[in-house]
Parts: C-alpha cells; sequence; structure tokens
C-alpha cells in the first residue's frame, strides 16, 4: 500500500478517536453536571412498617442507579402531613414522593375503588401486580394532579372487633366501626352500622375510648398499631384488601435530567410493585398466626351457609362502585373485566 494511503487512513483513525473521546468526555461531562435532588419520602405508618424498609430500599436503589445525583430521606408517621393528606402532598410538592391510600377520600378515585370490593383478591402477592398493572391507563387521568408511581394491596383484612363476635351481616346492626375505606365504608351502611373515621395511626385510640366498637384491618397491623392491646374477636376471613398507590411531584420529575427521568422511571413499574408489596403482604398474613397463638384473643371461624351470606351482601357494593364510575364517565363493566383479567393473569383472584 502506498505511503500516502497509510497515513491518510491513520488520520482518519485518529480523527474517529479524538471525535469517540470528545463524545465520551461531552457524555460525562453532562451526567456530571446533572442537578441534585434529595428527595422526601413521606408515609404515613410508623418505622417498624414494613412499608419503612420498602421506601428505604426504594431510595437506596434509585440513589445508586443515578450514581448519587438522586438521594433521599424518608419521612414516616406521618411527619410531614396526616395520612389524608398525602396524595396533595405530592401534587403540592410538600413531598416528591408519597403513600397513598385512595379510599381514604371517598369518590375522588373511583376507578381504583374496584380492588376494594369484597371478595376479589386471594392474596396481596400477585394482587399487587394485577392491580398495578391493570390501573396503570386509568391512574394517567384518575391521578393527574402527579406522577403514578406504582400500586399494590395490602393482605387481605377482616373484622376485629372489642366485645362480640361478628358471625353474619346481620351482626354488624348498631355497631360503631371503623371501616378501611370507602367502599367498606358503605358496606358497614349497608348493614346498619355506624363509620366511624379515622386514619390507621389512631385506631386504638378510637377503640380504647369507645368511640368505635370494631375495625377492618390486616392482621399483622393489628399487633403493630397496639389495636390487640383493645380488640378480642377476630374473624378468619380474607373479607377485603385496600388498595394504595406511590405517586410522585410532576414539577420535581420535570426539573430532572433525561437519564434521572429514566431511573424514575426504572422504579416506578411494576416490578417495584411486586418488590414494595411482597415483605407486607408476607408480614400482615404472619399476623394471622399470631393473633391465633395469643390466649387473650379469639380467632374464630364462620361457617359456609355465614360466607354466602356475606357474599350476597355485598352485592350492592359493586353496583354503587359502578355508579361511582359512571358518573366519572368510565365504563364499569369494561373496568371490572379487565381487572377481573389481570387478577386470573398473575394468579391472585378469590
Amino acid at each position: 500500500m502506498p505511503l500516502c494511503l497509510h497515513s491518510r487512513r491513520g488520520a482518519l483513525i485518529a480523527t474517529a478517536a479524538g471525535l469517540a473521546l470528545v463524545v465520551g468526555a461531552a457524555s460525562t461531562f453532562a451526567q456530571d453536571k446533572d442537578k441534585t435532588f434529595e428527595l422526601k419520602l413521606a408515609h404515613w405508618v410508623p418505622p417498624s412498617h414494613p412499608l419503612q424498609k420498602a421506601l428505604e430500599d426504594w431510595g437506596a436503589s434509585v440513589q445508586k442507579a443515578s450514581n448519587g445525583t438522586i438521594t433521599y430521606k424518608v419521612y414516616p408517621s406521618q411527619q410531614l402531613g396526616k395520612a389524608f393528606d398525602h396524595y396533595d402532598m405530592a401534587r403540592d410538592g410538600i413531598a416528591d414522593l408519597t403513600y397513598v391510600n385512595p379510599g381514604y377520600q371517598p369518590g375522588r378515585f373511583p376507578i381504583i375503588g374496584a380492588g376494594e370490593l369484597p371478595f376479589l383478591m386471594a392474596d396481596a402477592k400477585g394482587g399487587s401486580q394485577a392491580l398495578d398493572a391493570w390501573y396503570r391507563k386509568y391512574a394517567a387521568n384518575e391521578m393527574k394532579d402527579v406522577k403514578f408511581c406504582l400500586g399494590f394491596v395490602h393482605d387481605p383484612g377482616t373484622f376485629h372487633t372489642k366485645a362480640k363476635k361478628i358471625m353474619a351481616p346481620a351482626d354488624v346492626k348498631g355497631m360503631k366501626i371503623r371501616p378501611a375505606h370507602a367502599t367498606m365504608a358503605t358496606f358497614v351502611t349497608q348493614l346498619g352500622g355506624t363509620n366511624v373515621q379515622s386514619s390507621a395511626p389512631e385506631v386504638r385510640d378510637i377503640l380504647e375510648k369507645g368511640v368505635a366498637d370494631a375495625v377492618t384491618f390486616p392482621w399483622g397491623s393489628v399487633p403493630l398499631f397496639g389495636i390487640d392491646k383493645v380488640t378480642k374477636y377476630h374473624m378468619d376471613v380474607p373479607l377485603y384488601v385496600t388498595t394504595f398507590a406511590f405517586v410522585f411531584n410532576k414539577a420535581k420529575y420535570e426539573q430532572m435530567s433525561a437519564v434521572q427521568k429514566k431511573v424514575i422511571d426504572d422504579h416506578c413499574n411494576n416490578e417495584w410493585a411486586g418488590k414494595v408489596s411482597a415483605p407486607w403482604a408476607e408480614f400482615e398474613h404472619a399476623g394471622i398466626a399470631k393473633l391465633k397463638a395469643d390466649s387473650a384473643h379469639e380467632v374464630y371461624a364462620i361457617s359456609s351457609a355465614q360466607l354466602a351470606e356475606w357474599k350476597a351482601a355485598a352485592g350492592p357494593l359493586e353496583k354503587a362502585w359502578a355508579d361511582n364510575v359512571k358518573r366519572a364517565g368510565g365504563n364499569p363493566d369494561a373496568v371490572m373485566k379487565e381487572l377481573k383479567d389481570s387478577l386470573a393473569r398473575y394468579k391472585a383472584s378469590y
């Protein structure tokens, strides 16, 4: 090969290498210039709750994936605001990521309320991923004030009472009950009971003072919140679940670079819905055995005939939910079919 061609080829290789170095340096420089953020992650349960570690794990993973440009601090126990306010806290930037119980605000989030209907889900692990996969397309409209991160449920809960067993639907009549969410509140009303509203951290107090006679709660959280100190009877049936969401402040997300946004997106997906919910599901389910082993408590079964009564009594709840969805402009039949298909896909149907 002539010398001039060798020289030209060498020059081209050198030029290409130089360009690669420049592009690589520019990319590194751009990444180095990403703004730094310390995210406020807010929830309303105690630091001893499994959700605390789930949020810490989520934040630590975000921090690692962002090469330290996104750090975090978790604020438990309503430190930044009341449990009922956590959706608006994310909307308004009081916190950056919050833990929300949509059922705390009746009528505001009608579609996700489908997940609260009794006797729908068998377990929280598959149920959480099924709920998250189903709700994503609806969240863009129903939770449009925030960036929806992920959805999940707790393991099925039931009635926990102070002075008498609840065996059949008729037993609720005349009782004062703290419901888990809007759907259970409607159920209590339909059965002739009176609702007493309070957030989870306030439940022990209202039971202790006689403001309420019973509560609908998941099992593991009964001792966690000290409710075992003021209750005695526990109906052993998977009556309902509660839907939850992590939601993110839109303004904070928009301030991030494309690389940082992808980090958040990669932590706001169905895989993370499973990661967040699984340890909590195991914790709640373990509460059944814990209360059964405590001689101060009676965990009791109901007959198949009584279970049939409960299912029949719950029938009007789906109609009430459907009416709320229609008022919001949705198609309840299509929404419910999609949810049931998702539950079947994740093997979480009751």
